[in-house]
């Protein structure tokens, strides 16, 4: 029964691969992901853009045309490796489904999720995570739409600031 189920995995895995799925932008390959130490530390040098009780997003603008994603969790707040990838994995998922700007994304663990006493990963566990990783992306949504409004309110302004108002034609101009 398992080889059965063996050569559907390896075909879907190769069709992944190889890009023949049609998804486009739902992947998460290397392009979308934040690996190197230098690009780690700009974006953590701006002030964090959303907290929640677990969990710091940290946000930068980028010239890419997507957006780029970085994990950091810590040994010290996740103690079990299994939780630690489950973290990552759930965050993965929901950035991969968030339709983000062009921003440079790196979600850090703040806090601890659990105690190595309790289990290393369950539903509540999941469920908890995924819930505070969407709020950090659709706040920095809003927060991305609310900039844009903002900014083409100014433009808007200053178009109208920069042209001349024009003389009444009905008047007659004196000699």
């Amino acid at each position: 029964m398992s080889s059965m189920r063996a050569a559907p995995r390896a075909a879907n895995a190769w069709l992944y691969k190889s890009g023949m799925t049609g998804e486009g932008s739902h992947d998460f390959a290397r392009v979308r992901r934040i690996v190197k130490t230098d690009e780690f530390s700009s974006v953590f040098r701006l002030r964090p853009a959303q907290k929640t009780a677990h969990f710091v997003l940290y946000t930068r603008p980028t010239e890419l045309p997507h957006a780029r994603l970085g994990v950091v969790v810590a040994k010290r707040f996740a103690p079990r490796a299994v939780t630690r990838n489950t973290i990552k994995r759930v965050t993965r998922e929901l950035f991969r489904l968030t339709a983000l700007p062009a921003l440079d994304c790196i979600v850090r663990l703040a806090k601890p999720v659990n105690a190595k006493s309790g289990p290393a990963t369950n539903g509540a566990l999941k469920l908890a995570v995924r819930t505070e990783i969407a709020a950090l992306f659709a706040q920095q949504n809003k927060d991305v739409a609310r900039i844009a409004r903002i900014a083409a309110r100014n433009a808007q302004a200053e178009t109208q600031v920069e042209t001349p108002a024009a003389a009444p034609l009905d008047k007659p101009v004196a000699p």
